[in-house]
Protein backbone atom coordinates (compact mmCIF):
# COMPACT_ATOMS: atom_id res chain seq x y z
CA UNK A 1 0.00 0.00 0.00
CA UNK A 2 1.24 3.43 -0.94
CA UNK A 3 1.43 5.45 2.16
CA UNK A 4 1.79 9.40 2.09
CA UNK A 5 3.08 9.92 6.00
CA UNK A 6 3.27 14.07 7.05
CA UNK A 7 5.77 14.96 9.90
CA UNK A 8 7.68 11.98 8.88
CA UNK A 9 11.05 13.22 10.00
CA UNK A 10 9.59 13.78 13.32
CA UNK A 11 9.71 11.92 16.42
CA UNK A 12 7.09 9.42 15.74
CA UNK A 13 7.27 9.60 12.44
CA UNK A 14 10.48 8.40 11.85
CA UNK A 15 9.42 5.48 13.72
CA UNK A 16 6.67 4.93 11.83
CA UNK A 17 8.40 5.00 8.89
CA UNK A 18 10.80 2.40 9.92
CA UNK A 19 7.50 0.29 11.06
CA UNK A 20 5.86 0.85 7.16
CA UNK A 21 8.53 -0.49 5.50
CA UNK A 22 9.09 -3.41 7.17
CA UNK A 23 6.06 -4.68 6.43
CA UNK A 24 6.25 -3.94 2.97
CA UNK A 25 4.20 -0.43 2.24
CA UNK A 26 5.89 1.92 -0.20
CA UNK A 27 5.72 5.42 2.00
CA UNK A 28 5.91 8.68 0.98
CA UNK A 29 6.95 11.59 3.19
CA UNK A 30 4.99 14.36 2.69
CA UNK A 31 7.22 17.52 1.52
CA UNK A 32 5.01 20.71 1.16
CA UNK A 33 4.11 23.04 3.97
CA UNK A 34 0.80 22.42 5.27
CA UNK A 35 0.18 25.97 4.98
CA UNK A 36 0.88 26.04 1.19
CA UNK A 37 -2.39 24.96 -0.03
CA UNK A 38 -1.44 24.94 -3.64
CA UNK A 39 2.33 23.27 -2.74
CA UNK A 40 -0.28 20.38 -1.22
CA UNK A 41 -2.44 20.22 -4.02
CA UNK A 42 0.05 20.11 -6.39
CA UNK A 43 2.26 16.79 -4.62
CA UNK A 44 -0.58 15.34 -3.28
CA UNK A 45 -1.71 14.67 -7.01
CA UNK A 46 1.01 13.31 -8.11
CA UNK A 47 1.95 11.09 -5.16
CA UNK A 48 -2.03 9.75 -5.19
CA UNK A 49 -1.99 7.58 -1.84
CA UNK A 50 -3.38 4.41 -1.06
CA UNK A 51 -3.81 5.70 2.48
CA UNK A 52 -2.22 9.17 4.54
CA UNK A 53 -1.48 9.15 8.36
CA UNK A 54 -1.04 12.70 9.70
CA UNK A 55 1.17 13.07 12.19
CA UNK A 56 2.74 16.41 11.54
CA UNK A 57 1.71 18.69 14.57
CA UNK A 58 2.94 21.05 17.31
CA UNK A 59 3.00 18.15 20.09
CA UNK A 60 4.90 20.43 23.02
CA UNK A 61 2.36 21.23 25.37
CA UNK A 62 4.74 24.11 26.70
CA UNK A 63 5.19 25.91 23.60
CA UNK A 64 5.55 29.15 23.55
CA UNK A 65 2.98 30.79 20.85
CA UNK A 66 -0.36 29.38 21.51
CA UNK A 67 -1.39 30.44 18.51
CA UNK A 68 0.95 28.26 16.43
CA UNK A 69 -1.11 25.41 17.81
CA UNK A 70 -4.36 26.10 15.78
CA UNK A 71 -2.58 27.80 12.68
CA UNK A 72 -0.68 24.03 12.36
CA UNK A 73 -3.01 21.48 13.92
CA UNK A 74 -5.92 23.27 12.84
CA UNK A 75 -5.53 24.85 9.66
CA UNK A 76 -2.83 22.93 8.58
CA UNK A 77 -5.09 19.80 8.69
CA UNK A 78 -7.72 21.67 7.06
CA UNK A 79 -5.43 22.37 3.75
CA UNK A 80 -4.26 18.87 4.30
CA UNK A 81 -7.93 17.63 4.00
CA UNK A 82 -8.98 19.95 0.93
CA UNK A 83 -6.12 18.48 -0.90
CA UNK A 84 -6.90 14.63 -0.11
CA UNK A 85 -10.68 15.73 -0.93
CA UNK A 86 -10.13 16.93 -4.23
CA UNK A 87 -8.31 14.22 -6.05
CA UNK A 88 -9.60 12.14 -8.77
CA UNK A 89 -8.79 8.85 -6.21
CA UNK A 90 -8.86 9.89 -3.05
CA UNK A 91 -7.44 7.69 -0.30
CA UNK A 92 -9.39 3.99 1.09
CA UNK A 93 -7.83 5.67 4.74
CA UNK A 94 -7.14 8.97 6.35
CA UNK A 95 -5.52 8.07 10.01
CA UNK A 96 -5.65 11.32 11.82
CA UNK A 97 -3.46 12.21 15.10
CA UNK A 98 -5.10 13.57 17.86
CA UNK A 99 -4.42 13.12 21.56
CA UNK A 100 -5.66 11.95 24.67
CA UNK A 101 -4.88 15.43 26.14
CA UNK A 102 -8.46 16.39 25.26
CA UNK A 103 -9.84 14.41 27.84
CA UNK A 104 -8.41 16.88 30.55
CA UNK A 105 -8.76 15.91 33.82
CA UNK A 106 -11.72 13.99 34.61
CA UNK A 107 -12.58 11.51 37.60
CA UNK A 108 -13.25 8.00 35.14
CA UNK A 109 -9.82 6.06 34.70
CA UNK A 110 -9.07 4.50 32.90
CA UNK A 111 -10.70 6.63 29.99
CA UNK A 112 -13.20 5.56 27.41
CA UNK A 113 -13.94 7.18 24.12
CA UNK A 114 -17.29 8.29 25.22
CA UNK A 115 -15.28 10.49 27.60
CA UNK A 116 -16.56 14.28 27.53
CA UNK A 117 -13.35 15.38 25.95
CA UNK A 118 -12.89 18.41 28.58
CA UNK A 119 -9.38 20.24 27.63
CA UNK A 120 -7.40 22.24 29.74
CA UNK A 121 -4.48 23.87 27.33
CA UNK A 122 -4.22 25.06 23.84
CA UNK A 123 -2.68 21.80 22.79
CA UNK A 124 -5.38 19.65 23.92
CA UNK A 125 -7.71 22.31 23.02
CA UNK A 126 -6.65 22.66 18.87
CA UNK A 127 -6.23 18.72 18.97
CA UNK A 128 -9.97 18.82 19.63
CA UNK A 129 -10.80 21.77 17.30
CA UNK A 130 -9.09 19.78 14.74
CA UNK A 131 -11.47 16.75 15.32
CA UNK A 132 -15.14 18.90 14.87
CA UNK A 133 -13.55 20.21 12.01
CA UNK A 134 -12.42 16.74 10.11
CA UNK A 135 -15.82 15.84 10.76
CA UNK A 136 -16.88 18.04 7.83
CA UNK A 137 -15.24 16.11 5.38
CA UNK A 138 -16.43 12.54 6.23
CA UNK A 139 -18.95 12.36 3.31
CA UNK A 140 -15.52 12.93 1.09
CA UNK A 141 -12.85 11.03 2.94
CA UNK A 142 -12.92 7.89 4.79
CA UNK A 143 -10.97 9.26 8.13
CA UNK A 144 -10.48 8.62 11.36
CA UNK A 145 -9.16 9.47 14.62
CA UNK A 146 -6.24 8.03 17.26
CA UNK A 147 -6.01 9.67 20.84
CA UNK A 148 -2.63 8.65 21.85
CA UNK A 149 -1.51 8.45 25.30
CA UNK A 150 1.47 9.57 26.44
CA UNK A 151 4.19 7.34 24.67
CA UNK A 152 8.28 7.46 24.31
CA UNK A 153 11.27 5.91 23.13
CA UNK A 154 14.57 6.55 21.14
CA UNK A 155 15.27 9.72 19.40
CA UNK A 156 11.90 12.01 21.59
CA UNK A 157 13.26 15.13 22.53
CA UNK A 158 14.29 15.70 25.45
CA UNK A 159 11.65 19.41 25.95
CA UNK A 160 9.70 15.63 26.93
CA UNK A 161 9.73 14.32 30.43
CA UNK A 162 11.07 10.80 30.07
CA UNK A 163 13.88 11.98 27.05
CA UNK A 164 15.01 14.53 30.13
CA UNK A 165 15.35 12.35 32.27
CA UNK A 166 17.24 9.15 30.05
CA UNK A 167 19.71 12.22 29.10
CA UNK A 168 20.48 13.22 32.78
CA UNK A 169 21.08 9.31 33.50
CA UNK A 170 23.16 8.33 30.52
CA UNK A 171 25.54 11.68 30.88
CA UNK A 172 25.15 10.56 34.81
CA UNK A 173 24.54 14.28 35.80
CA UNK A 174 23.49 15.02 39.36
CA UNK A 175 20.63 16.54 39.62
CA UNK A 176 17.40 17.21 37.57
CA UNK A 177 15.23 20.14 37.85
CA UNK A 178 11.30 18.79 37.01
CA UNK A 179 7.69 19.86 38.21
CA UNK A 180 5.13 17.66 39.56
CA UNK A 181 6.90 14.07 40.38
CA UNK A 182 3.58 12.37 41.15
CA UNK A 183 1.83 12.64 38.12
CA UNK A 184 0.31 9.59 36.92
CA UNK A 185 0.89 8.75 32.86
CA UNK A 186 1.33 6.20 30.53
CA UNK A 187 4.53 5.67 28.91
CA UNK A 188 4.00 3.28 26.23
CA UNK A 189 6.83 2.40 23.75
CA UNK A 190 6.49 4.19 20.34
CA UNK A 191 6.85 1.12 18.60
CA UNK A 192 3.33 -0.56 20.28
CA UNK A 193 1.77 3.10 18.91
CA UNK A 194 3.44 2.55 15.20
CA UNK A 195 1.97 -1.28 15.06
CA UNK A 196 -1.61 0.36 16.44
CA UNK A 197 -1.32 2.97 13.78
CA UNK A 198 -0.83 0.28 11.02
CA UNK A 199 -3.49 -2.20 12.41
CA UNK A 200 -6.04 0.27 11.93
CA UNK A 201 -5.45 1.78 8.71
CA UNK A 202 -6.54 -1.56 7.53
CA UNK A 203 -9.60 -2.38 10.32
CA UNK A 204 -10.44 0.77 11.91
CA UNK A 205 -14.44 2.55 10.94
CA UNK A 206 -14.52 5.94 8.96
CA UNK A 207 -15.80 8.64 11.67
CA UNK A 208 -14.42 6.13 14.43
CA UNK A 209 -12.08 7.66 17.30
CA UNK A 210 -9.48 4.97 18.84
CA UNK A 211 -7.64 5.47 21.80
CA UNK A 212 -4.13 4.27 21.86
CA UNK A 213 -3.05 3.35 25.04
CA UNK A 214 -2.29 -0.02 27.25
CA UNK A 215 -4.10 1.18 30.65
CA UNK A 216 -1.23 0.84 32.82
CA UNK A 217 -0.05 4.67 34.38
CA UNK A 218 2.79 4.81 35.74
CA UNK A 219 4.51 7.30 38.15
CA UNK A 220 7.68 9.57 37.60
CA UNK A 221 8.65 8.56 41.01
CA UNK A 222 8.43 5.14 39.44
CA UNK A 223 10.53 6.04 36.46
CA UNK A 224 13.25 7.30 38.69
CA UNK A 225 13.52 4.21 40.52
CA UNK A 226 13.78 2.47 37.40
CA UNK A 227 16.12 3.98 35.78
CA UNK A 228 18.40 4.06 38.71
CA UNK A 229 18.11 0.47 38.84
CA UNK A 230 19.57 -0.06 35.28
CA UNK A 231 22.28 2.34 35.32
CA UNK A 232 23.21 2.07 39.20
CA UNK A 233 22.93 5.81 39.02
CA UNK A 234 21.34 8.10 41.98
CA UNK A 235 19.86 11.56 40.61
CA UNK A 236 19.01 14.40 42.78
CA UNK A 237 15.35 15.99 42.19
CA UNK A 238 14.76 19.22 42.28
CA UNK A 239 11.00 20.33 41.94
CA UNK A 240 11.06 23.74 39.65
CA UNK A 241 7.61 25.68 40.46
CA UNK A 242 7.92 27.19 36.92
CA UNK A 243 7.49 23.43 35.56
CA UNK A 244 4.46 22.82 37.43
CA UNK A 245 1.31 23.60 35.24
CA UNK A 246 -1.50 25.27 36.59
CA UNK A 247 -3.56 23.20 34.42
CA UNK A 248 -1.57 19.77 35.34
CA UNK A 249 -3.88 17.11 34.19
CA UNK A 250 -3.04 14.63 37.40
CA UNK A 251 -3.95 10.94 35.52
CA UNK A 252 -4.09 10.37 32.15
CA UNK A 253 -5.01 6.23 31.86
CA UNK A 254 -7.09 5.37 28.91
CA UNK A 255 -8.84 1.56 28.20
CA UNK A 256 -7.61 -0.39 24.63
CA UNK A 257 -10.68 -2.23 25.17
CA UNK A 258 -12.11 -0.73 21.52
CA UNK A 259 -8.72 -0.71 20.46
CA UNK A 260 -7.88 -4.40 20.99
CA UNK A 261 -11.70 -5.66 19.81
CA UNK A 262 -10.62 -4.01 16.69
CA UNK A 263 -7.16 -4.79 15.99
CA UNK A 264 -6.45 -7.52 18.26
CA UNK A 265 -4.00 -7.58 21.53
CA UNK A 266 -1.11 -5.65 20.57
CA UNK A 267 2.92 -6.83 22.47
CA UNK A 268 4.30 -3.90 24.60
CA UNK A 269 7.90 -3.86 25.02
CA UNK A 270 8.56 -4.01 29.07
CA UNK A 271 8.96 -0.09 30.29
CA UNK A 272 12.24 -1.31 31.52
CA UNK A 273 13.45 -2.35 27.84
CA UNK A 274 12.17 0.97 26.92
CA UNK A 275 14.26 2.90 28.45
CA UNK A 276 17.38 0.46 27.74
CA UNK A 277 16.90 1.43 24.58
CA UNK A 278 16.61 4.87 25.21
CA UNK A 279 19.63 4.63 27.60
CA UNK A 280 21.79 3.27 24.65
CA UNK A 281 20.79 5.90 22.44
CA UNK A 282 21.31 8.45 24.61
CA UNK A 283 24.86 7.49 25.53
CA UNK A 284 25.68 6.71 22.04
CA UNK A 285 23.84 10.59 20.68
CA UNK A 286 27.01 12.85 19.75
Amino acid sequence: MKLLVTGANGFTGQHFVASARAYGHEVVALQANLNDREALKDELSSVEPEAVVHLAAISFVGHADASEFYGVNVIGTLNLLDALAALTHPPRSVLLASSANVYGNCEQSPIKETQAPAPVNHYAMSKLSMEFMARTYLDRLPLFFVRPFNYTGPGQAESFVIPKLVAHFARRKGAVELGNLDVEREFNDVRFVCEAYLQLLEKAESGEVYNICSGKPVTLKSVLVLLSEITGHQLQVKVKPAFVRTNEIHRLCGSPEKLFGVVGQIPMPPLQETLRCMLEHASNAP
